[in-house]
């Protein structure tokens, strides 16, 4: 298995990422619950899988099932005996930061995590005006990681708009995790070097991204467009992301260890990269 240090923590992980999404949430992209049986049992066969083949990073969240996915990583890598990178998160709106990540902390069977993120998707100037005030989540978090309760922490977001890059800009955090993928590349354009992910590379920020396979976005576009497509994007997907080298992990949602043997696959055929440079390159 591929891997990278994740920016200035100088923590060594995994390429690939394990997505907690799928995990905890109901129905989301197919018909699932982390109550049916037999589709938990599944998950917590496909994360033995993964750490069996290399996999370290383990994302979840407080917010994926109400604590769902994170109660299903818990029982998955108590058996678990080689290292491995768990992060986690809580929303903006949580008032009381500490008791989140304790209730975390119970449900992963963990006294510390590797990573804990504000768990933003769409950032306004009044949030992070909240986010960053005397008192609000920031020092939280601050103050919870000089405890020794999580070792780093970082930030989520979907949005590429100016309250996203002043959250970057504090450089109060060691990590990022955004959306960036074939459908969403507006945080890197090669060609006029541009966005936020050479932003997090000038603050030596780990990072994150999240939808790498575009969570089934491409795929439905090509089959309303064109119904008898028969070919499998997977692998060109998440080596679009992996070829970029501001990225150091790619997360993706995986429910059955056959998706991890797939994706381990993909991520292991170096051969697969492109020159992202060469693909946006307009004159010739």
């Amino acid at each position: 298995m591929e891997t990278v240090q994740l920016g200035k923590t100088g923590a060594t992980v995994s390429r690939l990422g394990f997505g907690g999404a799928p995990a905890g949430l109901t129905n989301y992209l197919v018909n699932s619950s982390p109550a049916n049986a037999a589709q938990r049992a599944q998950t917590i066969a496909a994360i033995h899988r993964a750490a069996e083949l290399g996999v370290t990073f383990f994302d979840t969240a407080a917010a994926y099932g109400r604590g769902a996915s994170e109660e299903i990583y818990g029982e998955a890598l108590a058996s678990v005996t080689t290292p491995v990178f768990v992060a986690t998160k809580a929303s903006p709106s949580v008032e009381n930061v500490r008791a989140s990540l304790e209730a975390s902390l119970t449900r992963l069977h963990r006294d510390q995590v590797d990573l804990f993120q504000i768990h933003g998707t769409n950032y306004d100037e009044a949030t992070v005006d909240a986010i960053l005030a005397p008192g609000g989540m920031l020092e939280q978090v601050e103050q919870l990681k000089a405890e020794g309760l999580t070792r780093f922490i970082g930030f989520t977001s979907e949005d590429n708009n100016p309250p996203f890059y002043r959250l970057m800009a504090t450089g109060r955090f060691d990590v990022v995790q955004m959306c960036y993928n074939f459908a969403f590349q507006h945080p890197y354009d090669a060609s006029r070097s541009a966005g936020s992910l050479l932003e997090a590379a000038e603050q030596k920020l780990g990072v994150i991204t999240m939808r790498a396979l575009t969570a089934g976005l491409l795929q439905k576009w090509v089959q309303m467009v064109n119904p008898a497509n028969t070919f499998d994007y997977t692998p060109a997907l998440l080596q679009y992301v992996l070829s970029n080298p501001l990225v150091h992990v790619a997360l993706v949602g995986m429910r059955t260890p056959e998706e991890v043997e797939k994706n381990v696959a993909i991520v292991n055929d170096k051969n697969g990269r492109i020159d992202l440079n060469e693909l946006h390159r307009k004159f010739f």
